[in-house]
Order: structure tokens, then sequence, then C-alpha cells
């Protein structure tokens, strides 16, 4: 195995990315070394929309929502994401 490149000390994020854009990562980690990272704290990125419904719509939304015992926009995401899972298949 050949010997690995020291990694340098970067002033920024950026200087990072670009150094890491422009060389190879296997001259300077040995992969063989891994370890499953763990990042339990870990949330995927959101974003707000706005998103217009009927009030009776919204109300019909909230009732089942305290039916589940939980907030109705929680409600809305899992609906949503089940009916995307069921469309792709």
């Amino acid at each position: 195995m050949t010997k690995l490149k020291k990694i340098p000390t970067f002033q920024t994020e950026q200087e990072e990315r670009a150094f890491w854009e422009s060389h190879d990562s296997s001259d300077y980690v040995d992969v063989s070394k891994a370890r499953r990272a763990i990042l339990p704290n870990l949330k995927p990125s959101t974003k707000t929309i706005s998103l217009r419904l009927p009030e009776g719509l919204l109300d019909s939304i909230k009732v089942e929502a305290n039916k589940r015992d939980m907030p109705y926009q929680s409600l809305i995401k899992a609906w949503l994401a089940k009916e995307v899972q069921e469309s792709r298949g």
C-alpha cells in the first residue's frame, strides 16, 4: 500500500470544499479503516410551504389529527409521504 498524503489544514469550509473537489480522497484516507457513522440527532432538512385548503377540509384534517393525538401538520405530512411511497410502487 502506498503512503497516504497528509490532509492539509483548512481556514474555511469553502477552502476545504474546493480542495476535495479537486483531489482524490483515496490519496488521503485509508477507507479500510472506515467505521459506520451514527448521527442520531440528524434531521432531514425541511422547507416551509404555503398551502391553501378549504376551511372545511382543514377542519376535518384537524379532527382526524386530534383523534390520533398528533399535530395536524404532521398528519398531513404522513399522509403525503404514504401516498408518494405507494405511487412509486
